[in-house]
């Protein structure tokens, strides 16, 4: 057995036995891009070809853990977190990222609690030319505003809203579906009982908020994703490239979410 292992070894030099490399993740920058960590990531590829086994000595010092911890803090704008997070570490504070970091959590928590205007208002004067260009986010932010006053039972207010605001977008054949979709909520008594219900969910407005914060980060030309995103992205695919390459006996696909509940 041990032979017939060796001679498949000796014929496929990628599970010949590695040598010991050791490599330390560089540790995430506040305010700047996070091309170190891309190009971590981009070796880790490469080594992927070599052996999975090489995996092992891959050295992680708490340094690296904590500075990419700290990335999704900031990015998240979980200020309160990050300040209980630094005192326990006792990492440096990155005060060059925390003013932009608190307007973006006020533009956030706007766009998230039905006040979106306001949203749009802060969003123009941090990044003055970003809803402009970027036509799908600001239609979706004026979406939220007409979907508060259709809740709130103000149709007339609504369907002038609508005209001056989101009709202009008509004009654009990619926007014609979703203009129809939120003024089919005046029509009914109870929008929530629409087909289009989910334009009220509190899952929409996330999902808008959360993309109004990658943008805002986007044009300050940071990184629209967190270091851990990425990290965390990686993971999952080398773990499923390695299932199908290894696991030859029908073995469910991998899964992140039932890894991490081991």
């Amino acid at each position: 057995m041990r032979a017939a292992r060796e001679k498949r070894r000796n014929a496929n030099p990628r599970l010949s036995p590695a040598k010991s490399t050791h490599f330390s993740l560089p540790a995430p920058t506040f305010g700047l891009p996070l091309h170190p960590v891309s190009s971590k990531i981009t070796l880790i590829c490469s080594i992927m070809d070599i052996d999975p086994r090489q995996y092992e000595h891959l050295a992680v010092n708490d340094n690296d853990i904590h500075n990419i911890v700290m990335s999704y803090l900031v990015h998240n704008c979980f200020k309160e977190t990050l300040d209980a997070f630094i005192a326990s570490t006792g990492l440096k504070q990155p005060s060059d990222c925390l003013e932009d970091m608190e307007k973006r959590k006020r533009i956030f928590n706007f766009a998230l609690e039905r006040n979106a205007l306001k949203a749009i208002e802060l969003t123009e004067e941090l990044a003055p030319d970003l809803l402009e260009k970027n036509k799908d986010l600001h239609f979706d932010l004026l979406g939220l505003h007409f979907v508060e006053l259709v809740c709130s039972r103000k149709c007339s207010e609504a369907i002038e809203f609508s005209r001056s605001k989101l009709s202009p977008f008509g004009n654009v054949q990619n926007f014609v579906r979703k203009l129809e979709e939120y003024m089919a909520l005046v029509a009914y008594e109870e929008p929530e009982k629409s087909p289009v219900f989910h334009l009220l969910s509190l899952e929409h407005r996330q999902q808008v908020a959360e993309h109004l914060n990658r943008a805002i980060l986007a044009h300050a030309n940071l990184p629209s994703y967190t270091a851990m995103e990425r990290l965390i992205q990686q993971t999952t695919v080398v773990r499923q490239c390695l299932d199908q390459e290894l696991s030859k006996d029908g073995l469910p696909p991998f899964s992140l979410k039932d890894f991490l509940g081991r």
